[in-house]
């Protein structure tokens, strides 16, 4: 668990993962990625799917997993209307990439739409290389694909 500036971030439980999709639109405004929202992830991979809470609520989330080649994937990453630009998000992907490096993992890996130009400068300001992969999520549908090495170093307030 790591506590700064009154956040604490912590793993996920079901309950958190429950009230994430009740405030879904605090999150994600009005594009509905609630099908992405996979519960068993938690369940699962509950010490790398990560809440940042504070005494309102929860204020930003990360939740990823460790493959078998030792790639700590971060399936999605959000903070809350409220908090953006106060540097939770790199936080949240710190702890993302402590949890991951303690499960072996050497690198990280994400992915987003190519219109997402956000997520793009976001993982690019974190020293992601960034590459365009046609038909990555099926014919006609490339993704913006973000691979870096572990560590990843985010200085911490």
């Amino acid at each position: 668990m790591i506590v700064t500036m009154g956040i604490r971030i912590a793993p996920a439980a079901v309950a958190d993962f429950h009230q994430v999709l009740a405030d879904h639109s605090r999150y994600w405004g009005e594009r509905d990625l609630r099908s992405l929202h996979l519960l068993a992830l938690v369940q699962e991979f509950g010490s790398t799917c990560l809440v940042a809470r504070a005494e309102d609520g929860i204020r930003g989330y990360i939740f990823g997993f460790v493959t078998p080649e030792g790639t700590g994937y971060v399936h999605l990453i959000a903070t809350r209307d409220d908090v953006r630009g106060t540097g939770l998000g790199r936080r949240l992907y710190a702890a993302f990439a402590e949890a991951a490096e303690c499960h072996g993992a050497r690198k990280l890996k994400a992915i987003t739409s190519v219109e997402n130009a956000g997520s793009i400068a976001f993982h690019r300001s974190l020293g992601f290389d960034t590459k365009i992969v046609d038909d990555y999520n099926g014919p006609g549908r490339a993704m913006a694909v973000f691979h870096r090495d572990l560590p990843l170093n985010v200085p911490r307030p």
